[in-house]
């Protein structure tokens, strides 16, 4: 990480001084990086460059008093895309507050007790939401797309919000994704999961692939090429379940009363299509 300012001078040194220590053997590389990648600039609230002598200066110091050293972190991870250079919105600082508070308020009540909510339990509700947030935000972590694995974490939130239960395992799993970008407040929930470890120990979830798969989807049922009604059908249903659930459409059956049906075209996944006359 360095931002373009700095290449000259920053880069130059540390790329010396590690070619002279691999020169006499104290190194074993010959290059001290295996990749550089620029940040942007975090630019003032009227997105000029940040200067005390414009007074546009934000004061890491007095973010920390106000909103929290973790709102600081992942507000600025949440920004936008790392290489790009975004004005300073105390509007979105007070939003990613919210969020963190959010996160709290679902695992933790207010007498400072783990929420109830939380079972060991292997309830269904969350489980696509989860496998595939672990998959989203670990891709994009490693590409350094903080700010699209944090949308990914607010999704997962708001879908445990909707769920009457949270498995302990995807409570766990949150919060060990939480913890690059808020570590603070993920320290604290862990402990409160009963861990007298750090979370900095702790394993990095794997996402299932077969979870990510939608048990049922959605056909269109369609009579003389039109589409008549919609269905919701078991993802795996064979081309012969598929017929029937056409067939036995209330909808479908309105269109085809008096009628003689000739074939039906199935299309898994997609559609059902009958030919009647």
């Amino acid at each position: 990480m360095g931002g373009q300012e700095h290449a000259v001078l920053h880069l130059l040194y540390a790329r010396f001084w590690h070619k002279f220590l691999y020169d006499i053997g104290v190194v074993p590389t010959k290059e001290p990086f295996q990749k550089l990648f620029n940040q942007g600039m975090i630019l003032g609230e009227n997105n000029e460059k940040m200067s005390k002598s414009k007074g546009n200066v934000v004061n890491p110091d007095d973010v920390i008093d106000s909103h929290g050293a973790d709102t600081l972190r992942l507000y600025e991870m949440f920004m936008g895309p790392l290489d790009a250079s975004i004005a300073w919105s105390t509007n979105g600082l007070d939003g990613s507050r919210r969020f963190l508070d959010r996160v709290w308020r679902l695992f933790i009540t207010e007498e400072g007790e783990l929420s109830d909510k939380v079972q060991d339990t292997d309830a269904e509700e969350l489980q696509k939401s989860y496998h595939e947030t672990v998959k989203k935000v670990t891709e994009n972590f490693e590409a350094l797309r903080f700010n699209t694995g944090i949308s990914q974490l607010m999704v997962f939130i708001n879908d445990c919000y909707k769920a009457p239960v949270i498995p302990r395992d995807f409570a766990e799993g949150f919060i060990k994704l939480l913890s690059p970008v808020a570590p603070h407040i993920a320290e604290e929930l862990w402990s409160k999961l009963g861990h007298q470890e750090t979370i900095s120990y702790a394993e990095w979830p794997v996402h299932d692939e077969s979870k990510l798969v939608e048990q049922e989807i959605e056909i269109v049922l369609q009579a003389m090429g039109k589409v008549r009604a919609k269905a919701m059908v078991p993802h795996d249903a064979s081309k012969e379940e598929l017929e029937q659930i056409a067939l036995n459409n209330e909808q479908m059956q309105s269109w085809l009363e008096g009628k003689t049906v000739r074939k039906v075209i199935v299309v898994p996944g997609k559609l059902v299509n009958v030919v009647a006359n």
